[in-house]
């Protein structure tokens, strides 16, 4: 497997003097994590087990856009959606970005991405509130992505959404399951409207070629599971598995991707500057959360989502589980037990391991 922390260790250097005049903050920080994650010559930690074996440990970097970091993170939110499932068709909707947008987007990220969010929970909210068999307050849950398949910067919104509203005042709830939920044309008309007056009310510039006619999708995704599931993998693991890293041969990285069309596996081949510029172009504002819940899915809405469920005789898949499931320890190399972390952060650790006490 070729990892990602030695392509970025051999191309860094040259990523910088190329690209300089466009690196964030940020990109150099992920760089500078992800190029130690676990790795000999970064931060240790020392563990230390019940039978006295001390060990150092290279840290994990924990860095979200990392491919082999918080895999216990991705798990519990898959987790905790699942705990949250309601008996109703669910559907999955996708708000994209227009291409002739993209470039404004990427100089305001913060801006941008956050007026997303906003304009789609405006949009779905109105379209609830007056559909004529829900007209109810909505719930749903949303995930930012902004890359293709290819890696090429694509800003859009993936949202889950149970067909059911509740009405706040009555409790009255009430369910859509005729496989429709709202026209894509119609939400595509009204999210454009939100989004563009959103940018001009920030005093962004919208460009003249901005096209009349945006992307939404809308489809039925049965109980929701598996939206949740699929859209949860991409969370906390960066863009790109290092199993998907195929070659890494005079100065060019070979990586593949899955053609939506197609279903196959497909290459693409760029320069070591150019894939690490490919990475960083998703790297997020620090502190913008890329997911986010709404109406009676909100986090703050947990007793309402156990009253519903009560109430519809539900048992959600992911009961309990998210709060049985324990990070992983350290297992200890000469008894099996979990060892002790004792000490964290240590840049350099002795040439020789620590021996068992006594």
């Amino acid at each position: 497997m070729i990892l990602l922390s030695r392509i970025i260790s051999q191309f860094k250097d040259s990523f910088f003097k190329r690209y300089k005049n466009t690196i964030l903050p940020s990109h150099r920080k992920a760089l500078a994590v992800m190029e130690h994650c676990r790795q000999t010559h970064g931060p240790h930690m020392l563990a230390q087990c019940e039978c006295g074996l001390q060990a150092y440990i290279p840290h994990s970097c924990g860095h979200r856009s990392c491919p082999h970091c918080q895999n216990h993170e991705n798990d519990q939110w898959i987790s905790n959606q699942l705990d949250k499932r309601l008996p109703a068709r669910y559907f999955l909707l996708t708000f994209t970005l227009p291409a002739q947008l993209r470039e404004l987007a990427r100089g305001n990220q913060k801006i941008i991405y956050s007026l997303m969010f906003s304009c789609v929970q405006e949009t779905l909210k109105t379209f609830a509130e007056n559909d004529k068999q829900l007209g109810g307050a909505a719930g749903f849950t949303t995930v930012l992505h902004t890359h293709s398949r290819t890696l090429d910067y694509h800003p859009h919104i993936h949202v889950v959404m149970p067909a059911a509203t509740i009405n706040l005042k009555t409790g009255l709830w009430r369910v859509k399951d005729t496989g429709y939920l709202f026209n894509h044309k119609a939400l595509a008309r009204v999210f454009r409207a939100k989004l563009l007056q959103a940018v001009v009310e920030h005093g962004l510039r919208v460009p003249k070629t901005c096209p009349k006619d945006w992307v939404v999708d809308c489809r039925d995704v049965g109980n929701g599971d598996k939206a949740v599931i699929y859209r949860g993998r991409y969370l906390y693991r960066g863009v790109i598995r290092e199993e998907d890293i195929l070659k890494n041969e005079d100065g060019m990285i070979t990586f593949r991707y899955l053609h939506a069309k197609t279903g196959t596996y497909r290459t693409r081949t760029v320069t070591g500057e150019d894939f690490l510029s490919l990475l960083m172009q998703h790297v997020l504002p620090r502190g913008f959360r890329k997911t986010r819940s709404y109406g009676f899915l909100h986090p703050c809405s947990k007793k309402l989502i156990r009253f519903l469920q009560m109430v519809l005789r539900v048992t959600p898949a992911g009961r309990f589980k998210s709060r049985r499931k324990q990070r992983p320890g350290i297992l200890c190399q000469a008894c099996g037990k979990v060892m002790e972390i004792i000490r964290v952060m240590i840049p350099k650790p002795p040439t020789r391991s620590p021996v068992p006490c006594g």
